[in-house]
């Protein structure tokens, strides 16, 4: 289905614009990409604009991946005014992430899609019940392991998070948190962790679609430059929201809104999971 009709394509920017504002504001909120939005609705979006979903599905993956990349380099720069990102962390994290992000990518052309979508279930899940009783008992350590031990957690990151096409930064709070890292430090470190993982999951889209048959003119391998123009303003406009309300909160609201937030998420892959097998 080709678009023809000036009120689908106002509909469209509209639906694209406001899945940008939502990124954006949960990015600054939770520290996070916001891929659990912007995957489906580009999704939605590339297939009304004719596109079958052995297309659609990898070029809305690439797509929000290189949304991602200037939303956490705004997310990650607001929290670091306010003092609470670790730069060591993210510069121990920086080699390993890369590495996982690779070895996801080289993975996921050969995985089934289902397989991503449990292991996101199983990891927001986890990350949920921990988050909403308060973290009692959901401790593996009072501080954060040695460098060899982060490198290794690094890797895992990169790994998962290039499977489910995110930012990562449910599963790195996840690590964090789980070794008694403040949650606000944990959400501005996490912004900084999407940043080092949506940059080569970006190129790595880039390349995996260079030179692929039904690609529309704007896409530059599996990133579509029509859809990342039209969904950055509102998602820039936003992260400052998303950076001062993560900041007001005390520790026990911040901590249920993303428990809650991560719920919503499961259930709706859950769902899919359900009603596409």
């Amino acid at each position: 289905m080709m678009l023809s009709d000036p009120s689908q394509i106002i509909t469209l920017i509209a639906a694209l614009a406001m899945a940008g504002a939502a990124i954006g504001f949960l990015a600054g909120l939770f520290g996070i990409g916001g891929g659990a939005i912007s995957v489906p609705v580009f999704y939605e979006v590339f297939g009304l604009l004719g596109h079958p979903p052995e297309i659609a599905m990898p070029m809305a993956v690439g797509t929000s991946l290189a949304v991602i990349v200037p939303t956490s380099i705004n997310s990650a720069r607001a929290h670091y005014q306010k003092g609470t990102v670790d730069l060591d962390l993210l510069r121990t994290w920086a080699v390993p992430i890369l590495i996982g992000v690779l070895a996801g990518s080289f993975i996921a052309r050969f995985a089934a899609p289902w397989i991503f979508q449990v292991v996101f279930i199983l990891v927001a899940s986890l990350n949920a019940a921990k988050l909403l009783t308060g973290g009692k008992g959901w401790r593996l350590a009072d501080s954060l392991p040695g460098r060899r031990a982060l490198r290794i957690y690094g890797t895992v990151i990169g790994l998962v998070s290039a499977l489910m096409g995110i930012g990562g930064g449910a599963i790195s709070n996840l690590v964090m948190t789980l070794h008694n890292v403040s949650i606000h430090r944990a959400v501005s470190t996490s912004a900084g962790v999407g940043v080092l993982i949506a940059i080569p999951g970006t190129l790595g889209y880039m390349a995996a679609g260079w030179g692929q048959p039904g690609l529309p003119p704007d896409a530059i391998g599996f990133v579509s430059l029509v859809a990342f123009a039209l969904t950055i303003p509102t998602t820039l406009l936003t992260t400052k929201l998303g950076v001062n309300l993560a900041h007001s909160l005390s520790k026990r609201r911040l901590e249920t809104a993303f428990g809650l937030f991560l719920i919503v998420v499961s259930a709706k892959f859950t769902f899919e999971l359900i009603f596409a097998h």
